[in-house]
C-alpha cells in the first residue's frame, strides 16, 4: 500500500479526485486534491495496477508518477494553516476584502482562534479600529523582517 501521486489537467484536480472517490474500489482508500498542489491528486492504494484500470475511464487524469510518497510527504496538506499565520501585531497590511478594500492599516491585535486580525486604519483622521478576517488582509511590511 501507498500514496501514488496522479498527474491532472490544470484546474481539473478537484473533479478527478471526485471521480476516482466515487470508484467502489476495495483498493482505492484515499483521495486527495489539495488547492496548494496544483496539477496534481494523492491517492492512497494498494497498488499502482488498480489506479491505472481506474483512471483508463477518467477523463483529466494524465499519468502516475513513478514510485509512492509516504504519509510523512503529505501530512502537511492534511492540516490547513490558519490565514493569521506569518501575520504579527505591528505589521503594515492592506485590506484586499470588504467596505475597506485598498485601504492601510497596522495589526494591533490577532485571534487565532477566530482567525480574525484586528487592524487600525492608517489614513483615518480618527484612528478607528476595525476587526477583519485573517484572509481579507495582504501583509506589506513587518516590523519583525
Amino acid at each position: 500500500m501507498g500514496i501514488f501521486a496522479v498527474k491532472t489537467t490544470a484546474s481539473q484536480e478537484r473533479t478527478v479526485a471526485d471521480m476516482i472517490a466515487s470508484r467502489e474500489e476495495d483498493e482505492i482508500h484515499a483521495v486527495l486534491a489539495p488547492d496548494s498542489l496544483t496539477s496534481y491528486v494523492m491517492v492512497e492504494a494498494d497498488n499502482s495496477a488498480v489506479l491505472e484500470r481506474v483512471m483508463d475511464e477518467i477523463p483529466h487524469a494524465r499519468s502516475i508518477v513513478p514510485g509512492t510518497s509516504s504519509l510523512t510527504e503529505v501530512e502537511h496538506f492534511l492540516s490547513p494553516t490558519p490565514d493569521v499565520e506569518g501575520i504579527a501585531e505591528g505589521d503594515i497590511v492592506e485590506l484586499i476584502a470588504g467596505p475597506f478594500k485598498g485601504e492601510k492599516a497596522r495589526v494591533q491585535r490577532i485571534d487565532e482562534g477566530k482567525d480574525q486580525v484586528t487592524v487600525e486604519l492608517y489614513e483615518a483622521t480618527v484612528p478607528i479600529p476595525v476587526t477583519v478576517r485573517g484572509d481579507q488582509i495582504r501583509v506589506l511590511d513587518s516590523d519583525e523582517r
